[in-house]
């Protein structure tokens, strides 16, 4: 058969794939953009009452705890499994080569995830919080969105058995460690917290490796799937190095898990315990700077294609906020800066740098990429993407930053016990008033983002020769466990 033939073959096949998860990933994705700005609402609401206590003060459905507790689960449950959830039927379908035959179960897991957030929403709202970090909405929640994971991993894990050839690719990689694992973090910290009558002191410890583990063993792999396959399909490069993609992957595998307990360092808990967890978040610079750095070598000399590739752009700020993760986890788990930033707001910028800079703009990035393939349309107005960009770049940077120096100069105040504490009370008064504002220039980005993409699935976009702003290199992409290159 003749190049010619084998590439017309493989558009068609392409586009076949594409059909068959264009509903799922379309409501994923649209879903989790309109859930994304709720959560911003809800963080910009929440920010704003911490330095202005009498705004909305006659709705106590809207306190500031109420906002802030929502705030995060809503960016959590809301956007950051759906938005994973449409990246990885999308990448195991093409990665697969194989055409979806049940996306209606697909769809049908969606709905019920989304019912979960709803209720988990309106249960948080009204004072049912269950009041473990990040484990807040009702626990009727848990059985809704683990019967919905179910349905989606089933499928995911079918797709995977039958797909066409032996190769399993870096992305592949990513995205079965992260299936696999979640059941394990989600159902034991919520049999440890909800089922057993522990300690209280025990809780908290659960409830911190929780928090740690979501992020390092399911969304960060997720993002770095999306950065291995796009990074190379964009550039017309292969991966940089296997032997680094290998280390990367199985450094992030071993030491995701080990993180979180530091938090409770002074706690009464075996001392060992929070030291490990420091030393794990110290260690996590490993896996970052590895995955980072191979990631920007097989982009370099393409700087000017970020330009004009949204994708790539977003791709690359991925992995530079996945880098900067790395260096905070260093200076946050020092035993002398964490003694004084362990009940300041550095954690909260963490956890932001890690659910908004790393993983929310690896979807971006994914998505930018995804919905003109699934929809064959292209994306309306540029300047809509351009927008988004920018603000979120400068939005999240400014709330990562204002936290973590802020919260670090919080916890030197109260931690100067020959000064008032009304001095780190007016330092956290200042990084409030400095996150209201990073908050609503984040809303601008994200509603400009949930705009283009509502048109998008309603196929308002463009009509386009090209399903992307720039054409698609079909020859290279990710290197797979043989040393072979893919062409999906």
């Amino acid at each position: 058969m003749s190049n010619d033939q084998t590439n017309t073959l493989d558009a068609r096949l392409r586009t076949a794939i594409d059909k068959s998860v264009s509903n799922p990933v379309m409501f994923f994705f649209t879903t989790g953009a309109l859930w994304l700005v709720v959560s911003i609402l809800l963080g910009v609401l929440a920010s704003l009452k911490s330095h202005w206590p009498t705004f909305f003060e006659a709705f106590g459905e809207l306190s500031t705890g109420r906002a802030y507790v929502a705030h995060l689960n809503v960016l959590i449950y809301g956007w950051c499994f759906p938005a994973a959830f449409g990246a990885i039927i999308w990448f195991m379908s093409r990665l697969c080569r194989k055409e979806s035959k049940h996306a209606g179960i697909i769809v049908a897991a969606g709905l019920v995830w989304n019912f979960g957030v709803v209720i988990g929403l309106l249960g948080v709202m009204l004072g049912k919080s269950t009041g473990v970090p990040w484990m807040e909405f009702p626990n009727q929640c848990w059985v809704i969105f683990l019967f919905a994971y179910i349905l989606i991993a089933i499928w995911s894990f079918v797709q995977f058995r039958v797909r066409e050839g032996g190769h399993v690719y870096i992305s592949q990689w990513y995205i079965l460690a992260a299936l696999f694992l979640f059941p394990w973090i989600f159902c034991s910290a919520h049999i440890f917290t909800f089922v057993f009558d522990g300690h209280p002191v025990m809780t908290a410890a659960v409830a911190s490796w929780f928090k740690s583990s979501i992020v390092n063993l399911f969304f960060i792999p997720v993002a770095a799937a999306s950065v291995y396959y796009i990074a190379p399909k964009v550039t017309g490069r292969p991966v940089h190095s296997y032997s680094l993609a290998l280390l990367g992957f199985w450094t992030l595998i071993i030491l995701g898990a080990w993180g979180g307990i530091q938090k409770l360092t002074g706690a009464p808990l075996p001392a060992f315990m929070p030291y490990v967890s420091a030393a794990a978040g110290v260690l996590f610079f490993i896996p970052a700077l590895t995955i980072g750095y191979n990631i920007l070598m097989t982009t370099k000399s393409h700087h000017d294609l970020a330009k004009k590739s949204p994708s790539l752009r977003f791709t690359v700020a991925s992995v530079i906020a996945l880098i900067g993760m790395g260096v905070a986890g260093v200076f946050l788990n020092l035993p002398s800066v964490m003694r004084g930033t362990q009940f300041s707001l550095s954690g909260y910028g963490y956890e932001i740098l890690a659910l908004y800079g790393v993983f929310s703009m690896s979807m971006f990035a994914a998505i930018y990429y995804i919905v003109p393939r699934v929809t064959k349309r292209e994306w309306l107005a540029p300047s809509f993407i351009r927008t988004h960009f920018n603000l979120s770049a400068y939005g999240v940077i400014a709330v990562v930053m204002g936290s973590i120096l802020g919260g670090y100069l919080q916890g030197a105040a109260v931690e100067a016990i020959d000064q008032p504490f009304s001095d780190a009370k007016a330092t956290a008064y200042m990084i409030s008033i400095f996150n209201s504002i990073a908050w609503v220039i984040i809303l601008i980005s994200n509603l400009a983002f949930l705009f283009h993409i509502l048109l998008m699935a309603v196929r308002l976009g463009r009509h386009s020769k090209h399903a992307t702003l720039i054409e698609e290199h079909h020859g290279s992409s990710p290197h797979g466990a043989d040393g072979k290159v893919n062409n999906y």
